[in-house]
């Protein structure tokens, strides 16, 4: 298998992970917020270079993404 394809594949899972843990959401519910998201377009787009982040930076992108319905690029 691609060394890519197994890194999105990791942050994919780690992302319901998160999910279900911090916020107490059901697995099914939270795999298909993953789903859904704008963010797992972004990270199965070798294109982008997301998958290359870390899980939890880009579980941040997910967090502001259900909060704030969009995608957000933070200032640094």
């Amino acid at each position: 298998m691609d060394i890519r394809k197994e890194l999105i594949e990791g942050i994919i899972q780690e992302l319901v992970k998160n999910l279900y843990e911090d916020k107490q959401i059901e697995i099914e519910k939270a795999m298909n917020i993953v789903y859904n998201s704008i963010i797992f377009e972004k990270v199965g787009d070798i294109e982008t270079g997301l998958y290359r982040e870390s899980a939890s930076y880009i579980y941040e992108l997910l967090k502001d993404e259900i909060s704030e319905g969009k995608l957000i690029q933070k200032e640094q």
